[in-house]
């Protein structure tokens, strides 16, 4: 005897999707601004001539906003779910793959989306 299959609408994915980092949990959502993914880690490292340097311009934990600004003085808005604005106060020297939205900061490093 076979079992019957539940048909799960569009609509109830995407509700049971919502990423956890909303309700104070880790991050479920690979969006840009949400967990970092492997495969996103592993490209931004495979293309390190595109990192470049940059210190925190401004950081807001409570918003999850980074603005980094380059060695050549371009800004960068950036927005990260799961605490980079914690890791990188102002004035922290970072690193930037704008290409694969990462952030490092030291030893970890960020999914970020830019604002």
């Amino acid at each position: 005897m076979s079992t019957p299959q539940n048909h799960l609408s569009p609509s109830t994915v995407r509700e049971r999707s919502a990423c956890m980092c909303h309700r104070g949990d880790a991050c479920s959502s690979h969006s840009p601004g949400h967990a970092l993914h492997l495969i996103q880690a592993r490209l931004a490292s495979a293309t390190p001539s595109e990192w470049v340097d940059a210190v925190v311009e401004h950081a807001d934990p409570v918003s999850g906003e980074v603005v980094v600004r380059t060695l050549d003085g371009a800004a960068h808005g950036l927005w990260n779910a799961a605490g980079a604005a914690l890791e990188a106060p102002i004035g922290t020297p970072v690193a930037l793959h704008v290409r694969y939205g990462v952030l490092a900061v030291g030893r970890t490093q960020f999914n970020v989306a830019r604002s």
